[in-house]
């Protein structure tokens, strides 16, 4: 393991330590083949709404992405050490090896700082993996030299920097270099299912000498709710129709860590000897110590202090406005303490970006990567629809960071969002990026039944169909709900789902080839032709908040209080995290059977997909549905009284609506469904009750 640099580290109660700014990495080895007409249409729609001008004199800062010398080289060494039955299964390189035979040359480093001195910018680090050189100058100089314009455009909800055009570099260049990172700000998002509606609140407040964002405002869950799947039982007044049933569950108060544990088949396994990283943006003066509550309150044999918790913060933090910074907080808690809560033994890292641009969360990936920090990292965040939004340099600077990783024995994982085919917010069906990356491993969501036992009794793909009750108490305050119509069921609307889609950028990876259905590759047959295509997600665990994780954290409730609380969230923010318990699992029992870690696990896991016990195959369930109760200020604001009531259709598939600021609006149904075998909702499904036997093995 090398020294890592760069980076404040900070433990359980450890003093922090000044840091600077790392850079970024380089160049996408699977074919990125999105044909100009596609992406100028997407490009196009998200610049649809400008809002100013960028002014000349403005601090830009990027980074340029240079091409690994041998990218060809890259990914058949990767395929050789993750494929199940290769002669180099598991024989990993070194980081320094993996750099010696496949980064940019020095010369390649040296030509790209001179030209980037040439254009008056001020050049500063290279990476470790010399895929990136970061540097600085005018929004007058970005323009001259990568010939393109700098405008503001309000994108889903926020003003972000974004280029008019196409970025380009010399042709002088062009066999080294792919492309700028940074320039346009895409605002990464975490994927966090169940406090909708709640205010995000902003500012700092010093501790440790670290400015932390304030805490999130609280999400108080209501009563009724069961502590395990059915234990709580509501008769749907009036009925609800439609085939569903007159009797449901209510919604679960949210799953304790024993509970995923035993539903997921890892009681016995504890992760010892291994690290797993999760990335977010920003960080909690507190999450330490609330950790240690949580699990003394609840998992009271598994205390926090088993985990040897540290952390490294990209201090200060920035951007915290327009990131939402308080949220991110509720997004630590969550992957903290389900990281632990799955592997007992497993050292957890937590690392925290300076902002959650995706550039500075790609930074927090490459500093854990470049010095091997962890043996399996966790992602709850991703750009909606980046599969096509983003910019190729940045999509080539993640993908080859991940075949560093994968080629050096480490699991990479991704949420792959909340917003199913990401229609519902961005206006485009298209895979969330990262996730959707060949080279790293897209988890989505279901909805998971633990029954009294502690035992798996049904996992429904996510996909929520939300209806809410219209009642006295807000009436004219629920949109839709009237005097006329008190005690009706309010027509559905989509709540949130698995993300998923098939790829514009990717072609098909070898490892999905012989198990996701053509009508699944092909279904962008009518631009590509008979091109079959990467679709993600690859796996799914649990994420409907109805059906999520009680996590403990200091909250700001709604008198102004400031205290630990305990809640329920979901999401894929909590699935990718689970799986990484997982994952520490089973590089633990690796390890102790004398055997490497399981490095990237697409290939091994595609191959589980017809072995008994190995995977759990999520299928339709049929007609179910939840009651969920809520305080009535979680959707309608802090002056609405009382609860609020909605009937939660499963495995929803029914209309989506998109609606621009303008007010255009387009509808059409769910695309993803679940089916026998992959399908587009949870990918291969769940893990089942071999999966860590099977991954373990030689």
């Amino acid at each position: 393991m090398r020294t890592a640099r760069r980076w404040a580290f900070i433990g359980a109660v450890g003093v922090v330590v000044a840091m600077a700014a790392m850079a970024a990495p380089a160049a996408a080895g699977a074919a990125t083949h999105t044909p100009s007409s596609v992406t100028s249409g997407f490009a196009a729609k998200i610049r649809e709404h400008p809002v100013g001008s960028v002014a000349k004199s403005a601090r830009v800062d990027f980074s340029l992405v240079l091409r690994l010398r041998d990218a060809a080289g890259a990914q058949a060494l990767l395929r050789e050490v993750s494929t199940p039955g290769s002669r180099s299964y598991r024989h990993y390189l070194t980081t320094a090896q993996w750099e010696a035979r496949f980064s940019p040359t020095a010369s390649a480093v040296g030509q790209a700082r001179a030209w980037l001195r040439s254009q008056g910018f001020a050049v500063g680090a290279v990476s470790e993996d010399r895929i990136t050189v970061s540097a600085s100058g005018t929004a007058a100089q970005v323009e001259r030299a990568f010939g393109t314009g700098l405008k503001y455009y309000r994108v889903h909800g926020r003003t972000v920097r974004l280029t008019t055009g196409t970025a380009s570099v010399p042709a002088s260049l062009s066999r080294s270099v792919v492309g700028p990172m940074g320039l346009d700000q895409t605002v990464s998002m975490p994927a966090i299912a169940g406090a909708a509606g709640a205010a995000v609140r902003t500012g700092a407040s010093a501790a440790e000498g670290v400015k932390f964002p304030p805490p999130p405002p609280a999400f108080i869950t209501s009563p009724p709710c069961g502590s395990s799947y059915n234990q709580k039982i509501a008769t749907v007044t009036p009925p609800f129709g439609s085939g569903y049933p007159g009797k449901v569950p209510y919604q679960v108060c949210g799953y304790k860590p024993n509970q995923f544990r035993s539903a997921y088949n890892v009681d016995s396994d504890t992760g010892k000897g291994t690290t797993v990283a999760i990335i977010d943006a920003y960080g909690s003066a507190t999450i330490a110590q609330d950790a240690t509550r949580y699990f003394k309150l609840n998992d009271p044999s598994n205390p926090f202090s088993r985990a040897a918790f540290s952390q490294a913060l990209a201090a200060p933090f920035t951007n915290q406005a327009l990131c939402g910074a308080s949220s991110w907080l509720n997004e630590q808690a969550i992957d903290v303490e389900s990281v632990h809560g799955m592997a007992k033994d497993a050292h957890v890292l937590y690392v925290g970006a300076k902002s959650c641009l995706n550039t500075s969360l790609f930074k927090a990936d490459q500093f854990v990567i470049d010095n091997r920090l962890a043996d399996a990292v966790t992602n709850s965040w991703g750009d909606p629809a980046g599969d096509v939004l983003d910019s190729p340099s940045y999509r080539t600077a993640f993908d080859d960071l991940f075949q560093l990783a994968g080629s050096t024995g480490m699991t990479v994982l991704f949420s792959s969002g909340d917003w199913g085919d990401n229609l519902w917010i961005t206006g485009i069906s298209a895979p969330t990026y990262p996730a959707d990356s060949p080279f790293a491993t897209g988890v989505g969501g279901t909805s998971l039944q633990i029954g009294a036992n502690g035992k798996r009794i049904g996992d429904l793909g996510w996909a929520t169909g939300r209806s809410f009750k219209c009642t006295a108490n807000v009436v004219n305050a629920l949109p839709g709900c009237t005097s006329s119509n008190v005690n009706t069921w309010l027509p559905v609307s989509y709540d949130a789902g698995s993300g998923g889609f098939t790829s514009y950028s990717y072609t098909q990876p070898y490892y999905q080839a012989p198990v996701v259905p053509s009508p699944l590759a092909l279904r962008n047959e009518a631009i590509y032709g008979p091109v079959p295509l990467r679709v993600s997600p690859d796996i799914s665990l649990d994420a409907d908040p109805s059906t999520g994780f009680l996590i403990g954290l200091t909250e700001a409730f709604p008198s102004g209080r400031v205290a630990y609380g305990e809640t329920r969230y979901g999401g894929t923010s909590l699935a990718s995290p689970l799986l990484a318990g997982v994952i520490a699992d089973v590089d633990g029992a690796s390890l102790a059977g004398g055997r490497a870690d399981v490095g990237f696990i697409n290939p091994a896991i595609y191959r589980l997909a017809t072995a008994p016990g190995a995977i759990y195959d999520v299928l339709p369930g049929g007609k179910q549905a939840q009651i969920r109760v809520d305080h009535a200020s979680t959707y309608l604001g802090t002056g609405a009284k009382g609860f609020i009531t909605s009937f939660r259709e499963l495995t929803y598939e029914g209309p989506i609506t998109y609606c621009d600021a303008t007010g255009n609006c387009v509808t059409r149904n769910n695309t993803l469904t679940t089916a026998k075998g992959y399908d587009s909702m949870t990918g291969l499904g769940s893990p089942g009750p071999a999966f860590i036997t099977d991954m373990s093995g030689p």
